[in-house]
C-alpha cells in the first residue's frame, strides 16, 4: 500500500502542493515551523477522524483561503489504483454538522469509512509521549485508532453509541422519567457498548498474541495490555450476549445516580487501556519518559505487523520526530523493523543525520515554508 502522490490546495501553510512519493520510508527534514507535520497531518486525514492533531476544520484551511482545503492522493494497493480526495469548506466549515466530503475515483463516497477500503494509517506524534500518563480519553482514542485499521466498522459503531449516549443525557438532565424512552435509549446502548467493547477485546487479545511473537530482548520492550471497565470484565469472565444484557441493567437501575451527575457514568465511553513494562513489570506511567517512548513504539510496531497479516496491506506509518529521543542503537533497530514490515513509512526530523543509517534506502525531502524539494 503506497501513496505515489500527494497534493495539497490551501492545506495549513501550503498554498498548492505536488509531490511524488515512493514505496518504503520517506524521510521529511526542515526546520521547526517548516511544515513537515503539516504534511503528515495531510496524509492522517486520508483515514477517518480528525487527523493527528484532531483539529477544527477551520484551522485546517489556510489562512485568507475562503474555499477551505483539498487533500488529494493517488494510491496504490492490494486492489489495484485509486484516487482519493478530501476536503472541507464553505464559508463556516465548523457550522453544526458540518462533514469532510471524500470522494474516491471521483465519485463521492458515502462516508469517510470508505477509504478503509484502500488504505489504513497510523500515527505517532510528540504529544502522544504522555500517553500513559494522560487521561484514560486519550488511551481509548489510541486504542479505538487500533481496532479501526482492522475492523473499518467499529468508528460506525462508536458513532451510533455516542448518539444514543447523548439521548440518554439528555433525558436525564430534563430529569424525564419516561421507562419507554429510557429502556428504548439504554438497549442501543447496550448493543453498541457491547459491540465496541468485544472489538476492543478482541483487538488487545491479538496484539498480545503479536507481542509474545517479538525477541524478549529486542530494542522495544514486550508490553502486557489489558483492559479496564464494567463490559470488559463481564466479556472476559462470561458470553458477550450476557455482559451486554448486565450493561443494560446497570444503566436502567443507575438512572438516579446518573440524573444527580448529569451524565452517563458506566460504559465504554468510561473504559482504559492499561500498560505495562514487562522486563520491568511496572505499570506504564511509572516508567521514564524514554521508557514509555520504546514501549508505545514497540505497540505500534506490533500492531502495523498484526494489519499486515490480517488485512493485507500493511498500513501507512507516520512518525513525527522519531528518532531525536532515541540513540543510534535504537534508531538503527527501528530503521530494520521497518524494513522488514515492508510498509510505506514518512518520519520526519530537524537534522538529516538522524537518519544516516538509510541513507540510500529511503526518500529524502527537504521542506521548507510550504515548499517541498529532493534531497
Amino acid at each position: 500500500m503506497t501513496i505515489g502522490k500527494l497534493r495539497l490546495t490551501n492545506f495549513r501553510n501550503y498554498a498548492s502542493l505536488s509531490v511524488d512519493l515512493s514505496p518504503g520510508a520517506v524521510v521529511l527534514t526542515g526546520d521547526n515551523g517548516a511544515g513537515k507535520t503539516n504534511l503528515l497531518e495531510a496524509i492522517s486525514l486520508l483515514s477517518p477522524g480528525r487527523g493527528l492533531r484532531r483539529a477544527a476544520y477551520a484551522e485546517i484551511a489556510r489562512d485568507g483561503a475562503a474555499g477551505g482545503f483539498v487533500v488529494h492522493a493517488h494510491v496504490d494497493g492490494p486492489e489495484g489504483e485509486a484516487d482519493i480526495g478530501t476536503g472541507a469548506g464553505g464559508s463556516d466549515p465548523d457550522a453544526e454538522g458540518a462533514v469532510r466530503k471524500v470522494r474516491i475515483n471521483g465519485a463521492p463516497a458515502r462516508s469517510a469509512d470508505d477509504m478503509l477500503e484502500w488504505l489504513r494509517v497510523m500515527w505517532l506524534t510528540p504529544a502522544m509521549d504522555g500517553l500513559f500518563t494522560g487521561p484514560a480519553a486519550d488511551r481509548r482514542r489510541f486504542l479505538d485508532r487500533l481496532v479501526l485499521t482492522i475492523d473499518p466498522g467499529h468508528g460506525r459503531r462508536a458513532l451510533d453509541y455516542e448518539k444514543a449516549m447523548r439521548g440518554r443525557n439528555r433525558l436525564l438532565s430534563e430529569g424525564s422519567r419516561n421507562s419507554a424512552w429510557f429502556d428504548a435509549i439504554e438497549t442501543q446502548m447496550a448493543e453498541t457498548g457491547a459491540a465496541i467493547a468485544a472489538a476492543r477485546f478482541e483487538m488487545v487479545r491479538l496484539l498480545k498474541a503479536m507481542i509474545e511473537r517479538a525477541p524478549d530482548t529486542g530494542p522495544f520492550p514486550k508490553a502486557d495490555v489489558a483492559l479496564s471497565g464494567v463490559l470488559e470484565a463481564g466479556l472476559a469472565s462470561g458470553a458477550a450476549v450476557d455482559a451486554e444484557e448486565d450493561f443494560r441493567a446497570r444503566l436502567a437501575e443507575g438512572r438516579e445516580r446518573d440524573r444527580a451527575a448529569g451524565r452517563t457514568l458506566e460504559g465504554p465511553h468510561r473504559s482504559d487501556l492499561l500498560v505495562r513494562h514487562r522486563p520491568k513489570d511496572m505499570p506504564a506511567e511509572l516508567c521514564s519518559t524514554g521508557e514509555q517512548k520504546a514501549l508505545l513504539v514497540g505497540l505500534v510496531l506490533s500492531h502495523a505487523r498484526l494489519t499486515g497479516e490480517l488485512s493485507g496491506m500493511a498500513p501507512i506509518l507516520l512518525l513525527d520526530e522519531i528518532a531525536a529521543h532515541f540513540d543510534h542503537r535504537r534508531r538503527a533497530a527501528l530503521f530494520g523493523i521497518l524494513d522488514d514490515l515492508g510498509c510505506q513509512v514518512f518520519m520526519t526530523g530537524t537534522e538529516r543525520e538522524l537518519f544516516a543509517a538509510i541513507e540510500g534506502r529511503a526518500r529524502f525531502l527537504t521542506v521548507s515554508a510550504g515548499a517541498v524539494s529532493t534531497g
